[in-house]
């Protein structure tokens, strides 16, 4: 379950609603992130293009992690679920400690289950970076160490660094994978099953991009994920994703199955993956992602999707 709209595109109670839906639904693993928050948006929409109106549900900083911890409180759960949140760049020992500890006083928990680094900075070092890490686990802070958005040979390196030092190593990586980003399956995924590294995945959907909710003229609906962080139109709004969203439209009028389950049915199936993330604004949301796993596409689907191939 990805957490990131908890606050930000949805309110507390509705992301407490989906959250009883989840789990009562079998779902365990819950994705959340320090930089997850209607406040934190609004910070970021402020810093980058200088916009100051209001689109988020709440401007409480950190909301994902509070709303899940106030609804892990609340509900008693705790053993029920894994637990995974990441920290922002950049990294250091202090920082480190530091955010560990104020992510588990948010979520209300002794203890992390998989805490990530949410993305490859250059600046910050490896080495102290994953002695931090390594002091975490052994205090018990946190159960698993992984990153997010790295490089196969990004990942080589940390890997031999933890090796060299005997430092707890990575052991799972996050990254997007979608029908239009299919990057990691020749770089990071092969890499990963051949180092018995774990991968989540997320955005199965394209930050709801492959819904068809986008049009070719560019037009944002108001309160979407493109609304809320505009700079996802800079990566999906291209002439040739446009195109394959046609095509999934295609087939999905032709065969009667939703475009968001053909979509996410086609990651799913994807037997190299550990788990994928699938967000929601609806418990209807999390309803398309458990009947997408047990959709078959057909090859020739497949086919017409990726390269409009009869």
């Amino acid at each position: 379950m990805g957490c990131v709209t908890f606050g930000r595109e949805i309110d507390e109670g509705l992301s407490c609603q989906i959250l009883d839906h989840a789990v009562a639904n079998g779902i365990t693993l819950l994705d959340t992130a320090e930089g997850y928050g209607g406040g934190n948006a609004q910070i970021r929409r402020l810093e980058t293009p200088g916009i100051s109106d209001v689109r988020e549900r709440t401007d409480e900083l950190h909301s994902s992690e509070k709303i899940i911890g106030r609804w892990l409180r609340s509900r008693r759960g705790r053993d029920r679920i894994v637990l995974q949140t990441k920290i922002s760049e950049p990294y250091g020992t202090l920082r480190i400690k530091d955010s560990i500890d104020a992510s588990l006083k948010r979520l209300q928990t002794d203890y992390i289950d998989l805490y990530l680094l949410h993305s490859y900075d250059e600046k910050s070092s490896p080495a102290e970076t994953l002695e931090a890490l390594d002091r975490a686990l052994q205090a018990g802070k946190i159960r698993a160490a992984g990153c997010c958005n790295f490089s196969s040979a990004q990942i080589c390196d940390w890997l031999t660094i933890s090796e060299t030092r005997l430092l707890g190593r990575f052991e799972v990586i996050q990254c997007a994978y979608n029908l239009v980003f299919r990057g990691v399956e020749h770089d990071v995924i092969p890499f990963c099953r051949e180092r018995d590294i774990s991968v989540v995945t997320y955005s199965p959907l394209g930050a709801g991009f492959l819904t068809g909710k986008y049009q070719a003229n560019r037009q944002i609906p108001k309160g979407s994920r493109f609304d809320i962080i505009r700079s996802h139109a800079d990566l999906y709004f291209e002439e040739e994703h446009f195109r394959l969203v046609e095509r999934l439209r295609t087939l999905s009028d032709a065969i009667g199955i939703p475009m968001t389950r053909l979509a996410l049915g086609w990651v799913l199936q994807n037997t190299n993956l550990t788990s994928v993330l699938v967000g929601a604004t609806s418990p209807a949301h999390v309803d398309n992602g458990i009947e997408a796993m047990s959709l078959t596409l057909h090859s020739d689907w497949i086919r017409f999707i990726l390269r409009g191939e009869d």
